[in-house]
């Protein structure tokens, strides 16, 4: 996060830093010491996000959660953000336990994992990148903590991406979680890691110039007019098809591979703020003026609902 914000050159004032509860919503406190943040109740950080967001538009929202901050207590809030298509660049740092309550399962443990202790997990898993799929969710990407070439340029593009752009990072839990039994291990990812492009970003404050071969970069070009470019490996897959992202997440789990990088993404979608027609302007620079109906304004509003 620290070298992606560096390299699109965020301004601290701009961005604000917003979390929940759990080891992950630590992670703020790491970074960018000067901007805005905010550590909220367990589950709500996308609540807390939404209203940070429509009072001022202008703010870069970088929320930070973890697997229980999500897909358990704040699964709900999790979905209701992506059908709304809230502005935010929504990172999960997924490792399948409970670190701060001593390494119970999490909501996204693999059917079959083994706890530290030999417990055997008897349940299916809750997929973030498939639940976000299924709700429509207009950026969905999956990545390894330990491979930062393929971390950097995805965040990067989230950020520039206009809507919820959400982010799973299995991020394997030293303390709990990184032994042999565990699918979120270090040495388990990297053995079943299966990339489906190399990802560059290009901001649109800079020139494309790539020097692939023709017909092996695909170029999804964002609102702002920055440029994602992957480039073909294997398979051709579409990051345009919402149906062939959700395909290859399946086909990946039946052959045992985790299948990262750019899964989907629709740059048109519009943004909850713009469907609900929020000034770009923060509300707490608007006078009442501004803010207050005329009278003519007021009659013709209550003349509705006659």
């Amino acid at each position: 996060m620290i070298k992606a914000l560096y390299e699109l050159g965020v301004e601290p004032h701009l961005l604000a830093k917003m979390s929940g509860i759990g080891c992950s919503s630590k992670t703020p406190a790491y970074f960018v010491e000067t901007a805005h943040g905010f550590n909220g109740v367990h589950g709500r950080m996308p609540a807390l996000t939404t209203g940070a967001h429509l009072a001022n538009r202008q703010l870069i929202m970088l929320g930070v959660s973890g697997d229980g901050d999500t897909a358990s207590i704040g699964l709900g809030q999790f979905m209701h953000m992506i059908r709304r298509n809230v502005d935010c660049t929504y990172i999960i740092e997924d490792n399948g336990t409970y670190g701060l309550t001593k390494g119970q399962f999490s909501a996204t443990a693999d059917l079959g994992s083994v706890q530290k202790k030999g417990a055997v997990n008897t349940f299916q898993p809750i997929d973030p990148c498939a639940v976000a799929l299924a709700l429509g969710c207009s950026f969905v990407a999956r990545s390894f903590s330990g491979d930062g070439k393929q971390v950097v340029p995805l965040i990067k593009a989230a950020i520039a991406h206009r809507g919820t752009a959400i982010l799973d990072i299995i991020s394997p839990c030293v303390t709990f979680n990184d032994h042999d039994g565990s699918t979120k291990s270090y040495s388990w990812v990297k053995d079943h890691e299966e990339s489906i492009a190399d990802v560059s970003f290009i901001p649109y404050f800079e020139e494309v110039q790539v020097d692939y071969e023709p017909g092996t970069v695909r170029d999804v070009r964002l609102h702002d007019g920055s440029h994602i470019l992957l480039k073909k490996l294997g398979d051709d897959h579409d990051p345009t098809d919402r149906r062939a992202a959700i395909k290859v997440i399946e086909e990946g789990r039946a052959e045992g591979h985790l299948v990262t990088g750019l899964l989907y993404v629709d740059a048109e979608m519009s943004d909850f703020a713009t469907t609900e027609h929020i000034p770009q302007r923060p509300l707490k620079d608007l006078g009442e003026d501004e803010l207050r109906m005329t009278r003519d304004e007021f009659v013709q509003f209550m003349s509705e609902f006659a």
